[in-house]
């Protein structure tokens, strides 16, 4: 037998090899992982170069580049499918390299829902343009016009067959020195081969066999391990230091800039006992508000302006006109993110340039941070993303990194930094409080003629990088430039078709607590309010919830989310509250909820059913329905994860979760004091997802979330007859609506 190799069969061979690489081998050791992709360090990262998002390499495999990252959306397959669609790739021969800002184009912060509508769209534009100039490479080399020839598995080859050339032959291992085509062709969804179906996620099986490296994982040679000593209070000041308190901890040192104090050691156990044993002195600071009249003193000012969001007809002359006037006021807490792993990262600082690894999802912008923080060049900044705990907004990573990065660099050693649970429920960026007040006029027919929100967000969220990190305030560094909190203001006013509405916010100059972008910035409290006040209408105009709602709905899809899902409850009309029995232990009732996210984007409507124990106040939601059009799903099985994990979560705020604080500090800093939804108060899910293959992928990672919180103060009031507008919505409230008393 030959031994011989033709140069096809070797690529074969090569693309086998891939495969076994990329998913039955995958490295344990981060850094082995890291030295591989560093082979790509000097190609193009400019968000127009096909070069920035993909490379074609020796042995035919693709590799592709994302400023976006994958936060457990499952983002790391549907990148691949809509990449190996428009390339006709296998996925197996598809590796991704993610939030490496030496590598990715900026593409921005994985966030708003963009990753596949903004991330995922440009990596097919890519694609798409990278097809069409290798069929082009392939007409010439093969003497054939291009419309002959067809792309089957990386090969093009004639119609009919022939011999034809792989992608490696034509450029495998060099670049494409070109840019994207906005006129190259995409493919037609009833062509499509791998988009629209649910593949398996590349990082599952390593993630529940132990196996995947996490940030919380990843070591360099000659790290420190580092703890933060925080303050005793909000803005108090370093007074002492005993640094002998702590002689006797092998290898632990204190590490003091104005404010900021750290304990370094060479094992993360002895930095944590000597973070607990140094002996310090703070100024004792009362600077927060009260918590139990915070939203009173919100709603007085100080206010920085107004600012118009809506202003549609005349919603003076439509209150003139109305023969029945509705108003009510919703208030919505801060929260904590409450990752379920406290916030870690690991830099490495020298004098030619800085490597942080982080899970943050915004990378390319924490480079621009750090850089205008710390004074050194952007190019000199290299930040690397690895999967954390959770976010789904600005959690303690970014401090957690910033940390890290201050210590390396007075240090000259790489050091990483973890937080603790207490740091973490107590010192992470928190969702900020919202109040809306919003009253509405109904005409004779129980019909809106005019609707106006009056919103107080404090101005910190207005989406402007004004959000300080800890370490240097701390530190004493000016910081020119901070993080931002979203559009936390979308969605303040209804998705219907009222003819006079005005939205307008208050922007308050100051914020209780460090605010933060949280899951959907400020859209469930939003929504929480817009549509239980719709509801509180349609009660008052003594007419079913649903029917109301699509009689002031025009928008067809809207329309066709919101008819499914009373179909998928087998929804009845009658209006709320329903009948109460004077007698029964246990009220039960249905409520349900709408949004256009963004009024732009996700079409999503939420049904509950809950069950109400009369004396204690205790709800139990028994059933959530969903139906959920995001246009075309490129992998249903994530877009049906992320839409139960949306609910779930945003269950879990509504019900349970509130930062509780007094003059000095975050005083819910653990579990208990800060409790989330168990897996025996899960419900029975009910999801339908509308697929539309002809429209435009939007996202999938925020929008169900938005209508959770009205669809169950809804069913809430449908039980009990009492309306709750102070989320959480808890026990105590409850049963204190229904004139019980602890």
């Amino acid at each position: 037998m030959s031994l011989e190799l033709s140069r096809r069969d070797l690529l074969k061979a090569g693309g086998a090899l891939v495969i076994s690489l990329a998913f039955d081998g995958i490295p344990r050791s981060r850094v082995a992982a890291q030295s591989t992709e560093d082979r790509f360090l000097g190609k193009p990262v400019a968000g127009d170069a096909v070069d920035s998002f993909l490379a074609v390499n020796g042995d035919g495999s693709v590799t592709i580049f994302m400023g976006k990252v994958d936060l457990g959306t499952g983002a790391r397959i549907a990148y691949r499918q809509m990449a190996g669609e428009e390339l006709d790739v296998p996925v197996e021969r598809i590796a991704l390299i993610e939030g490496d800002t030496a590598l990715t184009p900026d593409q921005g912060p994985t966030a708003g829902s963009q990753g596949i509508t903004r991330g995922g769209v440009e990596v097919r534009r890519a694609a798409a343009t990278a097809r069409q100039a290798l069929v082009g490479f392939a007409a010439r080399r093969l003497g054939r016009p291009a419309e002959d020839l067809e792309v089957v598995d990386g090969l093009i080859r004639p119609k009919g067959g022939g011999d034809g050339l792989h992608y490696a032959e034509l450029v495998g291992g060099q670049r494409f020195e070109m840019k994207m085509d906005d006129k190259a062709p995409l493919k037609k969804p009833e062509s499509y081969r791998v988009v629209g179906k649910s593949l398996q996620r590349p990082d599952v099986p390593d993630k529940v066999t132990g196996r995947h490296v996490y940030v919380h994982d990843f070591t360099l040679p000659n790290m420190l391990h580092a703890r933060v000593v925080r303050p005793p209070a909000v803005r108090a000041e370093l007074t002492s230091v005993d640094e002998k308190s702590i002689a006797r901890i092998p290898g632990a040192r204190v590490v003091r800039i104005k404010d900021f104090l750290a304990i370094v050691a060479e094992s993360e156990w002895n930095a944590v006992k000597a973070a607990r044993a140094l002996k310090v002195m703070w100024s004792s600071t009362a600077s927060l508000m009260d918590q139990a009249s915070m939203f009173a003193t919100l709603r007085q000012g100080p206010f920085v302006r107004d600012e118009a969001i809506v202003n549609k007809g005349d919603a003076g002359a439509g209150f003139g006109q109305g023969r029945r006037l509705v108003k009510a006021s919703y208030n919505w807490p801060m929260q904590s993110h409450a990752s379920m792993g406290p916030s870690c990262a690991v830099a490495d600082v020298k004098p030619d340039g800085a490597t942080v690894w982080t899970a943050s999802q915004a990378t390319h912008r924490m480079r621009v941070t750090f850089a205008r923080l710390f004074g050194m060049p952007r190019e000199k900044i290299r930040i690397i993303y690895l999967d954390g705990a959770g976010c789904y907004g600005m959690n303690g990573h970014d401090d957690a990194a910033a940390d890290a990065f201050l210590l390396s660099r007075t240090l000259g050693r790489p050091v990483r930094v973890q937080w603790s649970r207490q740091d973490e429920h107590g010192w992470d960026p928190k969702a900020p409080p919202q109040m809306l007040d919003i009253r509405a006029a109904l005409d004779e027919q129980g019909r809106v003629v005019a609707w106006e929100t009056e919103a107080f967000l404090p101005l910190a969220t207005a989406n402007l990088p004004n959000i300080p990190l800890l370490a240097p305030q701390a530190a004493g560094i000016e910081q020119p430039l901070g993080l931002s909190a979203g559009l936390i203001f979308q969605n303040t006013d209804p998705p219907y078709d009222f003819p006079n509405v005005r939205s307008v916010i208050h922007w308050l100059k100051d914020a209780p607590l460090r605010p933060s972008n949280f899951r959907a910035p400020g859209k469930p409290a939003n929504s929480f309010a817009v549509e239980s006040f719709v509801d509180e209408l349609a009660s008052a105009a003594g007419q079913d919830p649903l029917a109301f709602r699509i009689q002031h709905l025009r928008e067809q899809r809207g329309l066709d989310v919101l008819t499914r899902l009373g179909r998928r409850m087998g929804w009845t009309p009658r209006p709320s509250p329903r009948a109460l029995d004077p007698t029964a232990r246990v009220l039960t009732g249905r409520g349900m909820a709408y949004v256009h996210y963004k009024h732009a984007e996700t079409r999503v409507a939420v049904g509950m059913e809950v069950e109400v124990e009369r004396a204690t106040g205790r709800v139990r939601v028994t059933r959530v329905a969903c139906t959920h059009d995001c246009g075309l799903m490129i992998n249903p099985d994530c877009v049906q994860s992320q839409v139960e994990g949306n609910i779930l979560q945003t269950l879990s705020r509504t019900l349970y979760e509130e930062v509780k604080f007094d003059r000095f500090r975050v005083t819910s800093v653990d579990w208990t004091s800060y409790p989330i939804l168990a897996f025996p108060n899960v419900p029975a899910l009910d999801i339908e997802l509308i697929n539309r293959s002809d429209q435009p992928p939007l996202g999938a990672g925020e929008a169900a979330s938005t209508p959770v919180p009205a669809a169950l103060a809804n069913a809430i009031f449908d039980a009990t007859g009492a309306r709750l507008r102070d989320v959480p919505l808890t026990a105590d409230k409850l049963k204190a609506a229904l004139g019980f008393r602890s």
